[in-house]
C-alpha cells in the first residue's frame, strides 16, 4: 500500500475513531496519525487473531474497518495508561 493510500485510509479511520471515542476533538493531523496507528494495530490484530494476512491492503471498506477498529483499540489502550495524555 502506498503512502497516499495510508494517508487516505488513516484520515478516514482516524476521523471515525475520533468521532466515536473522542467526541470530535482533534484535527486532521491527529486523525491521520491515529488512523495510521490504527491501521498498524488493526492489521497486526487481524493477522494474529484471525489469520488474515495483509488485512489493510488499499483504499477499500475492509481496510478502513480494520484501521478504524485498530484506532479504537489504540485510543482505549492510551486511555487505560496512568498519567496518559488526554486522547
Amino acid at each position: 500500500m502506498g503512502l497516499l493510500s495510508w494517508l487516505i485510509v488513516g484520515l478516514i479511520a482516524g476521523w471515525l475513531a475520533n468521532q466515536m471515542m473522542r467526541k470530535g476533538r482533534g484535527n486532521a493531523v491527529t486523525d491521520i496519525v491515529v488512523g495510521i496507528i490504527g491501521a498498524i494495530v488493526g492489521g497486526f490484530l487481524a493477522g494474529e487473531l484471525f489469520g488474515v494476512p495483509n488485512a489493510v491492503n488499499g483504499i477499500n471498506v475492509g481496510s478502513i474497518v480494520v484501521a478504524f477498529l485498530g484506532a479504537v483499540v489504540a485510543i482505549a489502550l492510551v486511555r487505560a495508561l496512568p498519567g496518559r495524555s488526554p486522547l
